[in-house]
């Protein structure tokens, strides 16, 4: 196991939790019956909405539906839309569950130079979809430490109006 992450995520509770689901009404209704929690709020992101996309090293163009809710942690859902990304290739070889376990930190672009030099591969980032450019998300090859995969948060101070409210 990787010493230098355990010092990079040290002090930071998981945040989030992230769940890969092939439809996103369907898991509304049964993830909302099996925490109860909700309401929830949701976003469609893709190149329109999310500047800088990177996907496995090249400029990404995957779009993903989500859905928000509870906190401490909160549960994510994830609807893959297009790829390719982590999520409709976990979806293809893992089907759906929990995808990643998030952690909040302060700069998305320290969290990835930190997460680099301890050895973990950047999988799949995104950052700029705040209102006022900043939020970021950034996820990386854990897996085999962790049997997750681990995603670098930095929350937009504002964020645009939800696309959708579930119920």
């Amino acid at each position: 196991m990787n010493t230098k992450m355990i010092d990079v995520l040290r002090g930071r509770p998981v945040g989030q939790i992230g769940i890969v689901v092939p439809d996103i009404e369907r898991a509304l209704e049964r993830y909302s019956n099996l925490w109860g929690v909700g309401p929830w709020i949701g976003y469609t992101y893709g190149p329109d909405t999310i500047p800088h996309l990177i996907y496995r090293g090249q400029p990404g163009r995957c779009s993903v539906r989500i859905a928000l809710a509870g906190q401490s942690p909160q549960i994510e859902l994830l609807q893959p839309l297009s790829g390719p990304s982590v999520y409709d290739g976990w979806l293809e070889t893992r089907g759906e569950g929990v995808h990643h376990l998030a952690v909040m930190v302060e700069s998305i672009h320290d969290a990835i130079k930190a997460m680099e030099s301890s050895g973990y591969a950047l999988l799949q980032a995104g950052y700029g979809y705040g209102l006022d450019g900043d939020g970021g998300f950034a996820y990386f090859d854990t897996h085999r430490d962790f049997g997750v995969i681990i995603e670098m948060l930095e929350v937009p101070k504002r964020r645009r109006k939800p696309d959708f409210t579930w119920p």
